[in-house]
């Protein structure tokens, strides 16, 4: 018997999850008042969002697998604990350099994604258990739209601290609540952590990112830059290699050769490309001033307001996601979701002459990403062992934070390419930039072809016992 009901653990990862999404996107449309607030460079200020990049995809997959070893329960109170120190410290930061090094520690605030999806899955009755994924994977989509609506006002009425405050009353709150309410991991996977295959992990992924995030600033030809990605390559062999070798490996790699995981996994990816510029570039393209010829001189919570159906569409679709993958099936729905955003995003390429029609596109858009993504995350966790599943949802969320800093590099050098004659944004560069972006979704959605049908999926509902796992009702018992 459960020791608490599951409804209180499932408001708490709904929190927790809203808390890190929001912290990840209030500061997107607020780099240049913190710029001038801080007195610091547009390239110094920039790494307010790298930096919380570099923590989150290091700590996400690594925290997951923790919590499949030592518990779940324990490394959501840490995960959010973090959160909640990070935003304090942005709160009081008075130079780019404090503020950045708390951006690092919000970062690790990223692993509570995977945590909720393996916490939903010991915690939650089977018959609500897809709902209640679809519902967290939305919220992460939710909360990053939210974010960008509600940043505008905070500023307005509030000022910037604000944007830090709200976050660590939420999400202190919620590392109080997820130690009181979330019960102790039922299933664990003994042995502890890999410590070399972890630094290599942490290694190859923050080599990668910072030479994707900084190639349109630093040059895509630039020494730093290359010698990055060179590096990125080596400690990525080296990592496969240390992982293969491993008696108790950070991410088991014949458990991501299940196609179920492999193929949401590519799926993510390129969605990921596609969402994360978006999101990032909508408001960008309303707020271009009108004295360029072409913007609509949006205020940031003009742009903010036009995200808003975009947070709405996203938590609907993933509230109908899985009776419509019952339904239909999960190949279908998870290609249809796919066309539906790319759609969208053509839809942002060629209407953007007033705030209304950029909104209708941003939220076609959303309707698609809160799909899959719902869809995907319950792929996921029916595909692996139990004790598995923290490190395969937390891989699975990576490459979606990966394709993200593809996407959003991307994007960035093709529209600072186009620039007028009178210093502004040429429109052609956005217009170019939302095409491409439809061409990568569409992509996602012919990669979604390769998702097992539902007979396949139902098969690996049940994957073998991870070889040692231990069961915990109370007390360990050994599986």
């Amino acid at each position: 018997m459960r020791r608490r009901s599951y409804r209180a653990t499932f408001a708490v990862l709904t929190i927790s999850v809203m808390s890190y999404a929001l912290v990840q996107s209030m500061t997107v449309p607020t780099l240049p008042l913190l710029q001038s607030e801080l007195g610091t460079t547009q390239s110094a200020v920039t790494w307010v969002l790298t930096a919380q990049l570099l923590a989150a995809a290091v700590s996400t997959p690594i925290l997951g697998r923790v919590g499949d070893a030592v518990g779940k329960n324990r490394m959501l109170v840490v995960a959010v604990g973090a959160l909640a120190v990070g935003s304090v410290v942005a709160a009081l930061a008075t130079d780019i350099g404090v503020l950045i090094g708390a951006r690092v520690i919000q970062g690790i605030g990223g692993g509570v994604i995977p945590l909720a999806f393996g916490i939903i899955r010991d915690e939650v009755p089977e018959r609500h258990r897809s709902m209640a994924i679809s519902v967290v994977s939305s919220l992460m989509a939710v909360g990053f739209g939210i974010g960008i609506v509600v940043a505008g006002p905070i500023l307005d009425v509030l000022g910037y601290h604000w944007l830090f405050v709200l976050p660590a009353i939420v999400a202190g709150l919620a590392a109080v609540a997820a130690f009181v309410f979330v019960p102790a991991s039922p299933v664990r996977t003994p042995g502890g952590v890999s410590v070399l295959p972890a630094v290599l992990l942490a290694g190859w992924l923050s080599a990668f990112l910072l030479a994707v995030s900084q190639g349109p600033a630093w040059g895509w030809a630039s020494p730093g830059v290359l010698g990055l990605l060179v590096g990125a390559v080596v400690l990525t062999y080296a990592w496969v290699r240390s992982e293969q070798r491993a008696r108790v490996p950070v991410v088991d790699l014949q458990m991501m050769r299940r196609r179920p995981v492999w193929a949401a996994n590519l799926v993510a990816l390129l969605v990921g490309v596609s969402m994360y510029a978006s999101f990032g570039f909508v408001p960008q393209l309303v707020q271009t001033p009108s004295a360029s010829g072409w913007g609509l001189g949006a205020t940031v919570t003009q742009a903010g307001l036009v995200m808003l159906p975009s947070a709405a569409a996203t938590f609907v679709a993933g509230l109908v996601a899985t009776p419509l993958a019952r339904f239909f099936g999960p190949k279908p729905m998870v290609v249809a979701s796919c066309m539906i955003g790319a759609v969208g995003l053509a839809s942002t390429a060629l209407f953007h002459d007033t705030l209304v029609q950029t909104a209708i596109g941003a939220g076609i858009t959303s309707i698609g990403v809160g799909l899959v993504f719902a869809l995907l995350a319950n792929l996921v966790v029916a595909a692996v062992p139990a004790a598995q599943t923290g490190v395969a949802s937390g891989m699975n969320a990576n490459l979606r934070t990966v394709g993200g800093a593809v996407g959003s590099a991307m994007a960035t050098s093709i529209v600072t390419a186009q620039v007028l004659p009178n210093g502004f944004t040429a429109e052609v560069g956005y217009t170019v930039t939302f095409v491409v972006l439809a061409v990568v979704m569409a992509l996602a959605g012919f990669a979604g072809l390769l998702v097992p049908g539902a007979s396949a999926v139902e098969q690996d509902e049940q994957p073998a016992p991870v070889e040692g796992a231990e069961t915990r009702t109370g007390e360990r018992l050994a599986a």
